[in-house]
């Protein structure tokens, strides 16, 4: 359930992040109102997670599915690069959170 909640607040971390390119720096309302309740919705469910899960494996994954979930995005959203080296940093990335869910006790 744990790691369920976890992937949840990584997604959320995705949105908050991408959510800020649309917010135009916090000029624009109803972006910026959706954007601060990813944020805040995504740490309490962070902290919810490290009720049973490892400090540094659970931020270590929130933060890795936040930045390939926001990479990801910002190539089809925002026509970023995806050039062989981006793509295989975030294999990396995925290979890292893989490695960590296989190794964690919980």
């Amino acid at each position: 359930m744990a790691w369920g909640v976890l992937l949840i607040a990584g997604l959320l971390e995705v949105g908050w992040a991408i959510g800020l390119k649309y917010t135009e720096g916090f000029t624009r309302l109803w972006p910026s109102v959706g954007t601060a309740l990813s944020m805040v919705l995504s740490v309490v469910l962070l902290g919810w997670a490290m009720r049973s899960l490892p400090v540094g494996t659970a931020y270590a994954v929130w933060t890795g599915i936040g930045a390939v979930g926001t990479v990801i995005l910002g190539i089809f959203l925002f026509h970023e690069p995806a050039n062989a080296a981006r793509l295989i940093c975030v294999g990396l990335i995925v290979a890292g959170i893989l490695g960590l869910k296989l190794t964690s006790a919980a």
